[in-house]
């Protein structure tokens, strides 16, 4: 069995903080250059260059993308076969801890909801385990800012609404949050499970890579039409009106309850960030 001392974790999930506010994805950079290409708004073009600027000199400059550099989510994928030793949990603090500070990045975690009294360290994170198999731990980071997750939502649909009634939720999720979640958007939806699953399953999708398409045949069809009529309201880039408020829609599926239909949409912002390791 193979066995890993979980303190050579943290120097790693350290640099991941950092690069993961300081660069954006060729991916994101493709999509972002993609629509500005196609956007009618003479105002959502000048925008989207202004982003790619900005994210072009976050990453030569060493400077973090946007000034909100999130709450921190983990995903950590542990392989049976692997043995810890150490602490994993205080390991992936400690990471983030340094990361916040050798990054110059903001420390916007308070200790208390109601006793709203800054960590200054960036932490606690919000982690999520999983089982898999083999040998190996994965982890994946995912800064998360308030902007774009202040106006996700979750509903209990009624299963007679199906899959018109799930898109009526999600455009009305995004229309509501209009500018607010800096748009060009990526909207991470979960449908099925239960209350609490398929909000996972809607941060989960946001993990995907930008241009990739759901194996599921409904889930697809969903992804493709829902991107067409997001991007025919209008919202546009940073709300100021165009074709272009979301670079990507992503749905994730599971099985449920044969009386429920939950939904969760969760916003991304254009800062998606997001970095995998595998140890």
């Amino acid at each position: 069995m193979k066995k890993l001392e979980v303190s050579s974790i943290i120097p790693k999930i350290e640099q991941m903080c950092i690069e993961a506010n300081y660069y954006a994805s060729h991916s994101l950079f493709n999509t972002l250059r993609m629509a500005k290409d196609v956007e009618t708004s003479t105002l959502g073009k000048t925008i989207l260059s202004q982003i790619i600027e900005n994210d072009e000199i976050a990453s030569k400059d060493h400077v973090p993308m946007c000034q909100d550099t999130g709450i921190v989510v983990v995903f950590v994928e542990i392989g049976h076969e692997l043995q810890l030793i150490g602490n994993l949990e205080a390991a992936i603090h400690e990471g983030i801890r340094r990361g916040y500070e050798k990054g110059y990045l903001r420390k916007s975690v308070v200790a208390h909801p109601l006793h709203r009294i800054n960590t200054k360290d960036n932490t606690p994170a919000i982690i999520h385990y999983n089982f898999t198999e083999g040998d190996q731990l994965k982890i994946t980071i995912a800064p998360k800012g308030a902007g774009s997750e202040n106006v996700s939502a979750i509903s209990m649909l009624k299963p007679s609404d199906g899959y018109e009634g799930v898109k009526r939720f999600v455009i009305d999720t995004v229309l509501k949050a209009g500018g607010n979640p800096c748009p060009p958007i990526i909207v991470g939806i979960g449908i099925g499970g239960n209350f609490e699953k398929c909000a996972l399953l809607s941060k989960q999708a946001l993990m995907r890579e930008i241009k990739d398409q759901s194996q599921d045949e409904i889930a697809a069809k969903l992804e493709t039409e829902l991107l067409k009529e997001i991007n025919e309201l209008n919202i546009g880039p940073m709300g100021f009106g165009g074709v272009t408020t979301a670079l990507a829609v992503k749905v994730n599926t599971y099985p449920c309850h044969i009386a429920s239909l939950p939904v969760a949409v969760n916003i991304q912002c254009h800062a998606s960030r997001h970095l995998t390791e595998i140890f």
